[in-house]
């Protein structure tokens, strides 16, 4: 009984352990850098910013930003745009630059209010935040003028852009060639770009195709150990992750690759860029300061296109600033070719279980109607798959139980002889057929399965102010109810710390009749630990995704009518 109690206690605080650090002190790690590739100046310092490198230039300095920054809808009005209308996206992209930098997305809401502003992703150089995506050229002859963030382009029409009307901007460098840029938009996120280049000179030229996204200032983060928030992306399948901090320190990361996407994400929403997934390369995360501002790039260079006079080239890239909804982004990565799109959502560590868990919530919330009823429904198909381990984990506590008045007679008559009381235990173990240690594995296989249903609702985009029954209106926050303010019938505020909602409550009760379906431990001091373990849990969890807490408090409810019913089965007193 010892041995599996030891072993039990083990697995629990190790799950304290686990979810604490990640709740109280989420330290943000990063994977091991790449192998870097050369920057462009052989002392190391990084490569200048608003366009990737090119062998044998100088790339230009990053335009400055305004100390003071204008608010957002100025920086917008701030010159002439081309309107973007879709079903989910409104916004522009301004004649000077071409840049995707106005983007907002009309299916989100800043808060569980309806009336409460859109999600405004994407937003131009002057405003408070800057963020933005652009494409463009390079050329390694620094006599051949190509498309900055200053050129102004010549636009086709009047516009918008919409599902069924792209649109085609052009501009004429004087010294022979000749950009178009076609931008079409699908009715989610993806904007599609057809960059062609003519030259009509006298000269063949090479160009180098690029794609970037940048941000100004770290933004604010979640913070949480097991959810990246930052640069990213995919080459040749792998996923790299670049934390902020480590960013600032490093300065420039950079990976070769045949296809892949680069962006940077937060906890729900991604700005990422791609080109046709068989060309060829070179990735680069890179930091500078723009005057006192943190500036974060993440870029993607093309092979070299060489175009003969009178030939024309072109190359198609994608341009992505949205929702990362599962279905979508692996309905681009099979439509589209873009390599493990889906990873742009954090798995985590048990992503085979993560992944799975995503669409089984999906597909019963279609049935329900309501994700707190998927999760409900959700935890009892587990709880069936378990039923069988569970049953095996039951019966052996169940017969420890039943064992619990003669190990107490034993340990009373060989209080003084640990050796013999050992052997007298492991003998009632042999005659009663009693395995201490039956019940280990199946809360074993429990946690792998906790942690990837709480990454699941943590991460989860569906879930994201989508309300229960009660006074639970978003299941990925936590309760908003409190036991210090009687549940909100006194007129207080309670500081976030006191923040003990009903369902914790619920789930430590839950918790705590559990235990007592158990056998007690023989040692005084586990005893306690044990006993002091629902509160802390209770206390812990209050400030868990609501989703999580409902299904643990279900989780343990399930339990402990299979439990009682196994007890009753075998005679043992419930």
């Amino acid at each position: 009984m010892g041995d599996h109690r030891n072993t039990f206690l083990a697995i629990v605080l190790s799950l304290v352990v686990l979810i604490g650090w990640q709740m109280f002190f989420a330290p943000n790690v990063a994977p091991p850098p790449a192998d870097t590739a050369a920057t462009a100046t052989e002392s190391g310092a990084p490569v200048a910013l608003d366009a990737p490198a090119t062998p044998g230039s100088t790339p230009p300095e990053a335009p400055s930003m305004a100390i003071t920054p204008a608010d957002r809808a100025a920086a917008v009005a701030n010159g002439d745009r081309i309107e973007i209308t879709t079903e989910h996206i409104e916004g522009s992209i301004a004649r000077t630059g071409a840049r995707f930098d106005d983007i907002t997305l009309l299916s989100y809401r800043e808060t569980i209010d309806p009336t409460s502003p859109p999600i405004d992703l994407l937003s131009p150089a002057g405003a408070p935040k800057p963020y933005y995506a652009e494409l463009g050229w390079l050329s390694a002859d620094a006599g051949q003028p190509m498309p900055t963030a200053s050129t102004v382009w010549e636009a086709r029409g009047e516009g918008p852009l919409t599902e069924t009307q792209p649109l085609v901007l052009s501009w004429d460098n004087g010294a022979g060639l000749r950009f178009t840029r076609t931008i079409s938009a699908d009715k989610d996120y993806m904007f599609t770009v057809e960059q062609t280049v003519e030259n009509y000179g006298g000269a063949p030229v090479s160009l180098y195709p690029y794609a970037l996204v940048a941000r100004l200032d770290i933004p604010d983060t979640k913070k949480f150990f097991i959810l990246h928030e930052g640069p990213l992306g995919v080459f040749d399948g792998t996923l790299k992750e670049v934390d902020y901090n480590d960013l600032v320190e490093k300065n420039r990361e950079a990976v070769s690759s045949t296809g892949g996407w680069i962006g940077i994400t937060d906890k729900y929403w991604l700005t990422a860029i791609a080109f046709d997934p068989a060309l060829k390369v070179d990735a680069s995360f890179n930091y500078a300061k723009t005057g006192n501002r943190d500036r974060f790039q993440t870029d993607l260079r093309g092979e070299a296109i060489t175009l003969a006079p009178g030939e024309v080239k072109s190359v198609k890239s994608f341009v992505f600033a949205g929702a990362k909804e599962l279905k979508l982004l692996d309905g681009y990565a099979d439509n589209l070719g873009i390599s493990r799109f889906d990873l742009a959502i954090d798995f985590g560590w048990f992503f085979f279980l993560t992944k799975p868990f995503f669409y089984a919530l999906i597909w019963l919330h279609g049935l329900l109607g309501n994700y707190g009823l998927a999760i409900l429904a959700f935890t009892v198909f587990l709880r069936l798959l378990a039923f069988p381990l569970a049953n095996k984990q039951f019966t052996a506590m169940s017969k420890m139980k039943k064992l619990q008045p003669e190990m107490q007679k034993l340990q009373q008559k060989y209080a003084e002889d640990r050796q013999r009381l050992s052997q007298e235990m492991m003998a009632l173990y042999k005659r009663e057929n009693a395995n201490p240690l039956a019940g280990c594995l199946p809360i074993l296989i429990q946690i792998p399965v906790f942690f990837a249903l709480y990454k699941t609702l943590f991460v989860n985009i569906e879930m994201r102010h989508a309300p229960f029954y009660g006074w639970i209106n978003d299941l990925s926050a936590p309760d908003p109810t409190s036991l210090f303010n009687v549940f909100g019938l006194l007129p207080y505020d309670v500081p976030s710390f006191l923040m003990i909602g009903a369902w914790p409550i619920i789930m430590g009760i839950t918790m705590w009749l559990q235990q007592k379906l158990n056998p007690a431990p023989a040692d005084p001091v586990q005893a306690k630990v044990f006993m002091f373990l629902p509160f802390f849990f209770t206390f812990l969890l209050a400030s868990f995704p609501a989703g999580l807490v409902i299904y643990w408090a279900w989780s343990n409810l399930l339990g402990i009518i299979q439990q009682w019913v196994i007890m009753r089965r075998m005679g043992v007193k419930a």
